[in-house]
């Protein structure tokens, strides 16, 4: 092999390293990954959406399946109706082992792992997250699973902005920003409603607003719709939906408010018996095995869709017949309490899915019930029933998401009739107040709550955790740049030179290879690394990785989050302070800091810097001290202190010449 191609990889590193480091380390680097996240996720829609299609298709020999009730499957067709019971369980066979084996944070309805994600583990989610999630959803979905593709979607596309964060080691702050810009991004795409999107990720994922997040959550929604709109088309997702729908007289806002009330109501109750059943499920299955779980729940579900096949799959075709007038008042009941116990058996078994979509075929069968009834009642002056569908549809959504701006963009937005503002406004601001009045968590942190974990309350915690490294560190006086072509070594750097270590004021004690930290890392990535490599702290290179700037000890990190969290903290000797590295954290990747050591330097009673100013000794060239070491504590190189007796100078030093290379 030749020494060109052995540097090739080399080059190719620093190359990608200073690509990341720049996008890292700049606003502008944020926008720029906050595109390419909506490329991912308006291909990861389209990729989902086709999946959905494919199995549907397979299954039952039809891309969407239900509307026409009673129908057995062309592709099955020796099953008749039966197929409608089996099928459920041949999907549970299949994506039962894959989201166990896999990605077992797959199962469910998906929002609450990245809102979790986001607000407690700094945004990060596994790669894997996103091909499992969209394989079991798919399957879920193709083989009868009464569930919505909008919590699969959005853990996809959260999952890939998480991924490329990581790889990038994107600081916290941003990292959580790119998750929901794959969450709007993916909303966006699959429901071409960009509006939607973005308030999606912004009220419901990150759950704080700034000028910085929200223009990247809309650069992410933008280009992930106009990536899926040449494949899955330009018109209004709701397009079905009949237009110019408008309430003639004022005083129909009277039924509207009513209208909202109930369907508050009935936000409310889907989540009760969503985590009900799932209590009562996990009651009957306990001490079995999970991967089993979804192919015998199948059975109850099968059942379900043979006494009510509308309940087969996402279920927007049965919305279009219902606004449209082709089911009868008694009928539309059944339709809506039917969703909310097909949904919830299919969650509750261990199936993969969402609830947005179900709370607005809920929220549409319930308020055109309502809208018919009004129309019974008080004549054509109530109105065009169909109106009560599409208030209602964003009413019942809110009160079990708690998420007016998503609501109401959702309702606009995805049917294109802007006449319904004003009503829509109305009812998803009652809808809220009763939600919030009746329940503290909502249909999405509910789920987070029965574990334990109250983002709520979590969140004023966030200040702490956008802390950075460079925050964090003592900075040096002139920032050490890193070896390379142009800056070779020589012997006399080398440390175990003799001619070296003679120039040292005292024996070396302690030698090891040096970890680092970007200056953009968060406080929680820090105190990783500091608690496995923190003997002696860390060095903090520049967001290009070319220099170092400044360091970090234990005793730095804790001033600093001290300051911020605006109270004494009383810092108690540990062996943290002087322990050894460990393994690396499985958790953040380690940055070796190649060419360089960590140097210990104990004074002896004989040494002539016993009583002078640390900033006074003449260390070797390439030598500067970055830490040390009285008693207990490792404590900052103030060049003022005096050295005594005992005390151990850590130093960094050059370990060995860089080979000239090609300039790239």
């Amino acid at each position: 092999m030749t020494d060109r191609a052995v540097r090739l990889p080399g080059r190719f590193t620093r190359i990608t390293d200073r690509i990341a480091g720049s996008l890292r380390g700049s606003r502008a680097g944020l926008f720029v990954i906050a595109i390419a996240v909506g490329v991912g996720a308006g291909l990861g829609a389209v990729v989902f959406r086709y999946l959905i299609s494919l199995f549907t298709w397979v299954f039952t020999g039809q891309t969407e399946f239900g509307q026409d009730g009673w129908v057995g499957s062309s592709h099955l067709p020796w099953l008749g109706l039966g197929f409608l019971v089996v099928v459920p369980v041949i999907g549970g066979l299949l994506y039962g082992p894959l989201v166990y084996r896999f990605a077992r944070e797959a199962r469910g309805h998906g929002v609450p792992e990245v809102m979790v994600a986001v607000a407690e583990n700094g945004g990060r989610i596994r790669p894997q997250v996103s091909v499992v999630k969209a394989l079991a959803s798919a399957l879920t979905i193709g083989t009868g699973g009464s569930v919505g593709r909008e919590g699969p979607i959005v853990q996809i596309g959260s999952a890939l902005a998480s991924s490329l964060g990581q790889w990038i080691r994107m600081p916290e702050n941003r990292m959580r920003i790119l998750v929901a810009c794959g969450a709007g991004g993916g909303i966006a795409a699959t429901f071409n409603a960009p509006i939607t999107g973005v308030f999606f990720g912004v009220e419901i994922i990150l759950r704080e607003m700034s000028v910085d997040a929200l223009f990247a959550v809309m650069l992410s929604a933008m280009v992930a719709d106009a990536i899926a709109i040449p494949f899955l088309g330009n018109e209004h997702f709701l397009s079905g939906f009949p237009s110019g729908i408008v309430l003639h007289d004022p005083r129909n806002y009277v039924l509207i408010a009513v209208l909202a009330v109930v369907a508050a109501l009935i936000g409310l109750l889907f989540k009760s018996v969503l985590y009900g059943l799932e209590d009562l499920a996990d009651k009957l299955w306990k001490g079995r095995p999970e991967w089993l779980r979804p192919a015998v729940g199948g059975l109850v579900l099968g059942l379900v869709l043979l006494a009510l096949p509308q309940m087969y799959g996402v279920g927007y075709p049965v919305m279009f017949k219902a606004v449209a007038g082709n089911y009868a008042l008694w009928f539309l009941l059944i339709l809506a309490a039917g969703k909310i116990l097909a949904t919830s058996i299919s969650l509750a078994i261990g199936g993969s899915g969402g609830v947005f979509a179900p709370s607005l075929f809920i929220g549409v069968t319930s308020g055109m019930a309502f809208g018919v009834l009004a129309d019974h009642l008080f004549g054509p002056g109530a109105g065009n029933p169909a109106l009560y569908a599409v208030v209602a549809m964003g009413a019942v959504f809110t009160s079990a998401a708690r998420a007016p701006l998503t609501s109401f963009a959702s309702v606009v937005e995805m049917t294109g009739d802007f006449t319904l503002t004003l009503p829509v406004m109305l009812a998803v601001a009652i809808a809220t107040a009763v939600s919030r009045g009746l329940s503290y968590g909502t249909i999405y942190t509910t789920k987070l709550l029965r574990r334990g974990q109250d983002i709520d309350r979590a969140a004023p915690w966030r200040a702490f955790t956008d802390l950075t490294a460079a925050q964090v560190m003592s900075p040096l006086r002139t920032p050490i740049e890193l070896a390379s072509s142009r800056h070779a070594t020589t012997a006399a750097e080398h440390v175990g030179a003799d001619d070296v270590e003679a120039d040292l004021p005292g024996t070396v004690t302690h030698a090891r290879d040096p970890q680092a930290v970007f200056a953009t890392e968060s406080i929680t990535d820090v105190l990783r690394q500091l608690d496995e490599y923190g003997r002696d702290g860390l060095p903090v290179l520049s967001d290009d990785g070319r220099r170092i700037q400044g360091w970090i000890t234990n005793h730095s990190a804790i001033q600093t989050i001290t300051r911020e969290l605006g109270k004494h903290v009383t810092v108690t000797p540990s062996d943290a302070f002087v322990g050894g590295a460990g393994h690396p954290s499985p958790e953040g990747p380690a940055t070796p800091l190649t060419g360089y050591q960590l140097v210990e330097v104990t004074i002896p009673r004989t040494s002539p810097a016993v009583g002078r100013k640390l900033g006074s000794i003449p260390w070797p060239p390439g030598h500067l001290p970055v830490s040390y070491v009285r008693g207990p504590r490792l404590r900052q190189p103030d060049p003022e202190i005096t050295i005594a007796v005992g005390d151990r100078i850590n130093l960094l030093t050059r370990t060995t010449a860089v080979r000239d290379e090609t300039p790239l």
